[in-house]
């Protein structure tokens, strides 16, 4: 190791004046230093700076130690980058603590030190400060904590303190400089004082900052002072940062940041000596600016995606699959080697330069501190990073098509049949009205400017759509209803694929594009891949479902889950649209409400819980029943939900409004369901029928398990038996699940006078086929033949045999088969039916025929190769269920018949 640092040492000596210099003045660390001992080198020149000396002084003799040993153990390898970077942030916040301190101390002795805080921006809100870098701090303060004299303006007392602040980091003298401290990262600074009230920032970063400032606050974090009143800040203005749809306003500066700052720094461009690491083509800031849009992209959705960190947000970026691991890999191995030459750059004299020397003689010295032969070799190493870098960032701002739309009738009317369109007067009008500026979301000239972009495009995409005029026609409603236009047209122009995937909505979903009408930013969620794959775990999904940010609270949580689920819903159907198979998704819906229940009544029991307290050794119990219970949910479904409570129904909550166990638990129960189908800000979630419970809509609504089953012994009739067969828990503790299930393997599988069942059953069937007809051939749950017919069959078989009681009507099928209890043809009959109930709700929500052009969808999400093959296959499967029925129902019908004689 002496060696070893006696080469260092050579290297600063003859390339490093600034170095060599601070080699000769602080000899502790010097001595640690050739030792081999980095650590303690750190820890000596932590302690350079004696309290006698004042806080001034002693923070720039630290600094001047400081830049010895990190630029030391930097030099020997012994350090990485981000220890380099992270000992030079800490350092800067310690600074800025000590300064502040002072600066209180000195006018207000003895005042608790509050109400005042440091925001960290740019490298040094993500702890990643260069070598030689100044710090761009925000400060804020409380005017009603903040010390001030009895006569004095407590604003004038924040910018006398900020200043000081500044003064005490700022000062040289033989000794040097603490930090450069730039302010003008702070709102409108040409206008506005160095230091800010909190509320009269967070208004205005809530309504009038700039795209550019949006990312930068991807790397704010409170460094010094009150730093309760700092998280205050970002926890107000989390949601202009981390905007759930996206801000292409803010996409767009940080794009045009960029191409400002190559035009601008022009000479630093070419790479060669004289190149802009920072600044130039394929440099820092596009490596930086490369992360921060796909960050404001994704990670108003995705809070992993949140780190101000350039490379923890490169590596969360390719784990959640939004970059290519190999690009991330790259450019990540790209970052390290710009900002490790940097550093070389800035030891040689201290100075915050980021430009490739321009003589050959002072690009070899460069080079030689870093280890190598010459500037050639230098230039050799970067080189390939930099061409990559360069190319890989000008993937973000792709060359945008010359051509344009005409504003001439005629000429539009031809472009529009060269286009594709065979009638080109249903997108003449269209076109016109949304020209005309009556339409709210198209009134503002950017609004008008993001249309004129994406028209072209979307023109071509949607004269090949399926049914254009139908697509055109939604379309032209869902911009009605939209408040602003410019983020969904800016979305679409960017991404051509989500033009085609939302020709298709339009075209054949009208329950996808009503959707879109109530929420445009549901398209953002379409825009990663991994969307369109199925849910994770309900367990898995529930925390992601439930997950606040900080300080947000219950109502928060209600918003929270509707977009979510909302947004899985929708991603489902669309999944469904681009020739995903609907039994899928069926299950996929399943497992989003029944993640949705357990989110919402976590949260609502906690919430209950505050007031209320407990009920000792009791708890809330939710039984799903219908097609909620069977785990199989289109995209209209509601959810039949029975509530239960365990314990001792005579026992009261022990909290400070306490309550008897019936109350408390029915008072819940219709909090909960009031949390997963109140309409929020955010829109509906869910409707629930609660008529499946004891002694239905006349019953209270929860009772308890002991009620419940003694209910099933003595009062319940042959229908509620029937429903009992699709029934299962999905919320409570694994014991009281345990004991619900207890409850219906004993109700189910009773002894029981079957021929009295099926006799009532096949009467309730013959009853709702007499009140509630069929919408048309084609409504495949009414139907004869149909879904309800082979629900009924199933239930029926499953008593006679008692056997196969599982809720999922699929599974449970199987069982039958494989037991030789049904004909094996009917497990074709219900996937079929089954697959045409989950896509008709969204081409066709009212169970009639599917218009012309969507039947080929439909076909082939059904398995068929067209719509007359579809219709065939409909037909045996109908004829399986109705002949299956036919001969089970016979018997009990005659006898039905013959009773009534």
């Amino acid at each position: 190791m002496v060696t070893d640092w006696q080469a260092t040492e050579a290297r600063i000596r003859g390339h490093s004046p600034f170095l060599a210099r601070a080699l000769d003045r602080f000899s502790t660390v010097t001595d640690r230093l050739a030792a081999g001992d980095f650590d303690g080198a750190l820890a000596a020149a932590q302690a350079a700076g004696a309290p006698e000396d004042g806080v001034a002084r002693s923070l720039r003799r630290r600094r001047g130690a400081i830049a010895l040993a990190v630029a030391a153990a930097d030099l020997s390898g012994v350090w990485d980058m981000d220890r380099v970077t992270r000992t030079l942030s800490d350092f800067a916040d310690r600074a800025l603590e000590e300064a502040l301190a002072a600066a209180m101390q000195e006018r207000y002795p003895g005042a608790e030190h509050k109400g005042f805080v440091v925001l960290a921006l740019g490298k040094h809100g993500s702890r990643e400060l260069n070598y030689s870098s100044d710090i761009d701090p925000i400060l804020l303060y409380d005017p009603r904590t903040l010390p001030h004299g009895e006569r004095e303006d407590v604003a004038d007392a924040a910018v006398r303190i900020g200043r000081r602040v500044s003064e005490l980091l700022t000062a040289r003298d033989g000794d040097g400089y603490v930090f450069r401290v730039d302010l003008r990262l702070r709102p409108s600074p040409e206008a506005t004082p160095i230091a800010l009230p909190v509320e009269a920032a967070i208004g205005y970063y809530e309504s009038t900052a700039l795209g550019w400032e949006q990312a930068a606050f991807i790397r704010a974090r409170p460094a010094a002072g009150d730093k309760e009143l700092g998280d205050y800040f970002m926890r107000q203005i989390r949601p202009f940062v981390w905007r759930r749809s996206l801000d292409f306003g803010a996409i767009d500066a940080i794009v045009d940041i960029s191409r400002r700052i190559r035009d601008h720094y022009a000479q630093g461009q070419a790479f060669g000596p004289g190149y802009d690491l920072k600044r130039g083509r394929g440099g820092i800031r596009e490596v930086e600016f490369f992360a921060q849009v796909h960050q404001l992209i994704h990670g108003g959705r995705d809070p992993s995606l949140r780190s101000g960190n350039t490379r923890e947000a490169l590596r969360a970026l390719a784990a959640a699959n939004v970059i290519e691991p190999d690009v991330a890999v790259r450019l990540d191995e790209a970052y390290i080697l710009f900002r490790t030459i940097e550093h070389r750059l800035q030891m040689v004299e201290d100075r915050q330069t980021h430009e490739l020397p321009a003589s050959p003689a002072s690009l070899d010295n460069v080079a030689r501190l870093h280890g190598l032969p010459d500037g050639a070799a230098l230039l050799d190493l970067l080189r390939p990073h930099v061409e990559w870098v360069g190319r890989n960032y000008d993937k973000l701002s792709p060359e945008k098509e010359d051509a344009s739309l005409s504003h001439d009738e005629d000429r539009l009317k031809t472009q529009l049949i060269e286009l594709g369109f065979a009638d080109p007067d249903t997108p003449l009008a269209r076109i016109t009205r949304w020209r005309g500026g009556t339409i709210r979301a198209l009134r503002s000239a950017p609004s008008r400017e993001a249309l004129e972009e994406l028209l072209p495009g979307l023109m071509r995409t949607l004269a090949k759509a399926p049914d254009p005029s139908r697509a055109l026609n939604r379309l032209d409603d869902m911009i009605a209803r939209l408040p602003s236009a410019i983020n969904f047209f800016k979305l679409l122009a960017a991404r051509p694929a989500l033009v085609e995937l939302l020709a298709e909505i339009l075209s054949h979903a009208p329950t996808l594009a009503d959707a879109l009408g109530r929420r445009a930013e549901l398209l953002d969620g379409l825009i990663d891949a991994s969307v369109f794959d199925s849910p994770p775990p309900v367990a898995q999904l529930a925390n992601q479902l439930g997950a606040l940010e900080p300080g947000e609270d219950y109502q928060a949580l209600l918003d929270r889950v509707r977009q979510r689920v909302g947004d899985r819903r929708f991603a489902l159907g669309a999944q469904i649209i681009r020739g995903g198979d609907p039994l899928e998704a069926g299950r996929g819906y399943g497992r989003v409400a029944e993640a949705a229940i357990e989110a919402l009544a976590s949260a609502t029991v906690a919430e209950f819980e505050t007031a209320h307290g407990k009920v000792p050794g009791g708890e809330l119990l939710i039984l799903a029943l219908g097609r909620m219970g069977g785990g199989v949910l289109t995209h209209a479904s509601d959810l039949d939900l029975v509530y239960l409570f365990t314990g001792d129904f005579a026992t009261e909550s022990d909290g400070a409004k306490p309550l008897g166990a019936t109350q408390y638990f029915n008072r819940l129960a219709q909090r909960i369901t009031n949390a997963l189908s109140v309409h929020t800000a955010s829109g509906p979630l869910y409707e629930v029928d609660t008529r499946l419970r004891p002694s239905g809509a006349q019953g209270l609504l929860a009772v308890s398990l002991d009620s419940f089953a003694r209910y099933q012994r003595e009062e319940a009739w042959t229908w509620e038996h029937l429903a009992l067969t699709r029934a299962r828990p999905v919320f409570g503790s694994a014991q009281a699940r345990g004991a619900i299930d207890a409850v219906l393997a004993e109700t189910l599988q009773r002894p029981r006078d079957f021929d009295e069942l099926a006799r009532q059953a096949v009467k309730m069937r013959g009853d709702i086929a007499r009140h509630k007809p069929p919408a048309s051939d084609l409504d495949v749950k009414l139907i004869s033949g149909g879904l309800v017919d082979l629900e009924f069959l199933i239930h029926i078989t499953q008593f006679r045999h008692g056997m196969a009681f599982d809720p999922d009507l699929g599974k449970a099928l199987t069982e039958l088969v494989a037991a030789g209890h049904l004909p094996a043809d009917l497990i074709a009959a219900h996937d079929l039916i089954t697959r045409y109930l989950v896509v008709s709700r969204l081409v066709s929500p009212k169970s009639t025929e599917p218009p012309e052009a969507t039947r080929g969808l439909v076909a082939r999400a059904c398995g068929a190769a067209d719509w007359d093959g579809l219709l065939a296959s409909y037909a045996k499967a109908r004829q399986c269920v109705s002949d299956a029925w036919a001969a089970l129902a016979a018997p009990y019908q005659e006898n039905e018949d013959a009773g009534s004689g």
